[in-house]
């Protein structure tokens, strides 16, 4: 009886062992043991778990109930296991490692980084959790792997995590409500993944108490806080609440992180990895244009999204379509005009008496068939529709030692003005450059308006119920008022109809190996088409450039 009962628990060890396995890839390599003060690695996490009456009354409990071992297994792990990650502004000196190993934190003298480390420890202590995580200690910040390792799974590790708690160490006590908001950590680059990844958070004022005295066990579910978080950081309350990482709304995204700051330059581009669900090399040294490059460049490549190209300010020497800061993205990004349903029906049915179905529709095509946008080397092969420029000629404004403001024309386009700090060669028709100088619409694949599942929508799409011969227009063929009438036909006049709208253009001049560069402008420029009739025109300026 005795061996069979060793024999048992060995079975019902090795069964949870897996389980706690299983657990701890999702965790930090070191936590802090919240009752001891000692910085565990996992066999130490493992230990102390073994020898918690935590773990006796798991083993007496599957002893008794077999039937229900994996389910209190897993329950009982993830109970234990659950730590409290702490967000918060680095300040002054912060431990870092080397200065808590193999010590007992909560014996150290309390001072500096400390005092906040102890106070953190007591507080998810005494919230009932074992462990507990700090950026600054618990991870080795001088080995390069273990850095570029943990900076690449902190997303995860702040969502996985049981808690997070928020320090705000300039918010004094009893401090009203948008005191936050002027908080210095919501200024950081990094806090901003920090709490929305986190599905459980708290915050805390200078003297540890809760904010505002809101002592609910999850902020998250407050609703005044929630709304001083969205008007302070201008993230929507559902995103700040139930935020999913991904390509999505890119533009959008980097709008949240355009005013944000990071001690060290690189960082601004690094703390955005898990909220765009990439990893990618982290390489401290690099510039913070090479950084924030890279991963734009991403986002470009694995969503086709070209918002992420709609910015002002300076270009960046990674490529001349992104933009040299973050902070660029700070403006709003420039939208097309709005159309209501009635509005383009009745262009459609303007388009309709001037335009062909052959000829709508083999421009469709021809703009449904291009690739999305791709980088490579630094390089992006861009699918647009070119407008050949034609003439400029400086126009004299304030701000004239700074910047120079140009009126531009281009075949197909009203003219416009253009402001840039770049000083451009001044041409005609009848003075021409050497140099070629386009207004592009970048492509966006989005204005095809194609269903999510596209075989299935066209092959139904062409089918349509026998028409009465009442129906037909006086002296139009049933083929052709069925042509007239077709799906395609019209999604092709809405495409039409819609890039007849004023569009975001880039300027760009060609480079001597037939590439071209980017012309950054202090404000969006806005093109027209003059006549969307002529589609002969714009076809012929459907193209893919490479952009250095």
């Amino acid at each position: 009886m005795q061996i069979q009962k060793l024999r048992q628990s060995s079975e019902i060890a090795n069964v949870i062992r897996k389980v706690i396995d299983v657990q701890l890839n999702t965790t930090a390599v070191r936590l802090l043991n919240t009752g001891t003060g000692l910085l565990c690695d996992r066999e130490a996490q493992i230990s102390a778990f073994k020898t918690s009456t935590e773990y006796t009354n798991l083993l007496l409990s599957i002893i008794q109930h077999p039937d229900l071992q994996t389910e209190r297994v897993k329950e009982a792990v993830a109970t234990y296991f659950g730590w409290v990650m702490l967000s918060h502004r680095w300040e002054g000196k912060e431990p870092l490692l080397h200065d808590i190993k193999d010590k007992v934190v909560y014996e150290l003298e309390a001072a500096g980084g400390l005092v906040k480390l102890q106070s953190f420890c007591k507080i998810a202590r005494d919230a009932g959790y074992h462990w507990a995580w700090v950026d600054s200690c618990c991870i080795d910040q001088r080995d390069n792997v273990e850095l570029q390792k943990s900076l690449n799974s902190m997303f995860t590790w702040y969502h996985n995590s049981a808690l997070t708690i928020v320090y705000l160490a300039d918010v004094p006590p009893s401090s009203k409500p948008g005191a936050m908001a002027k908080s210095a950590w919501n200024t950081r680059g990094w806090t901003v993944p920090e709490f929305l990844a986190s599905k459980v958070i708290r915050f805390y004022q200078q003297d540890w108490t809760a904010y505002l005295g809101d002592n609910s066990p999850n902020h998250k579910e407050s609703v005044s806080i929630m709304d001083e978080l969205e008007d302070a950081t201008g993230i929507d309350a559902h995103a700040l609440i139930a935020f999913q990482p991904g390509m999505r709304d890119a533009r959008e995204k980097l709008q949240w992180a355009s005013t944000r700051v990071t001690t060290v330059p690189e960082d601004i581009a690094y703390s955005l990895f898990g909220i765009f669900g990439v990893q990618l090399p982290i390489l401290y040294g690099e510039n913070k244009q090479n950084a924030l490059g890279r991963l734009l460049q991403e986002i470009v490549a694995r969503s086709g999204d070209i918002t992420a190209l709609d910015w002002v300010g300076q270009p960046s020497e990674f490529n001349s379509c992104l933009p040299a800061d973050i902070s660029s993205y700070a403006a709003p990004p420039f939208t097309l005009l709005s159309l209501s349903e009635d509005e383009i029906q009745t262009m459609v049915s303007s388009l309709q008496n001037t335009m062909t179905a052959d000829l709508a529709s083999k421009f469709y095509n021809q703009l449904k068939q291009l690739e999305p946008p791709r980088f490579s080397n630094c390089r992006l092969r861009l699918p647009c529709i070119t407008f050949p420029v034609t003439e400029v000629r400086r126009k004299h404004g304030p701000a004239e030692e700074t910047h120079f403001t140009y009126g531009v024309k281009a075949d197909g386009l009203h003219d416009l003005l253009i402001t840039t700090d770049e000083k451009l060669i001044q041409f005609s028709r009848t003075r021409p450059t050497r140099q070629t100088f386009l207004l592009v619409l970048p492509w966006d694949r989005c204005l095809l308006e194609l269903p999510d599942f596209e075989g299935d929508a066209e092959s139904s799409g062409d089918w349509s119920e026998p028409e009465s011969p009442w129906d037909e227009s006086p002296g139009v063929s049933p083929v052709e008022q069925e042509s007239a009438n077709s799906e395609p036909y019209l999604r092709a006049l809405r495409l039409i109809a819609r890039l007849g709208q004023p569009f975001g253009a880039f300027l760009l001049v060609q480079q001597r190996g037939g590439e071209y560069k980017r012309i950054a402008s202090d404000h969006d420029i806005v093109a027209e088409v003059k006549e969307v009739v002529s589609i002969n025109n714009m076809m012929d300026g459907v193209k893919t450039l490479e952009i250095l």
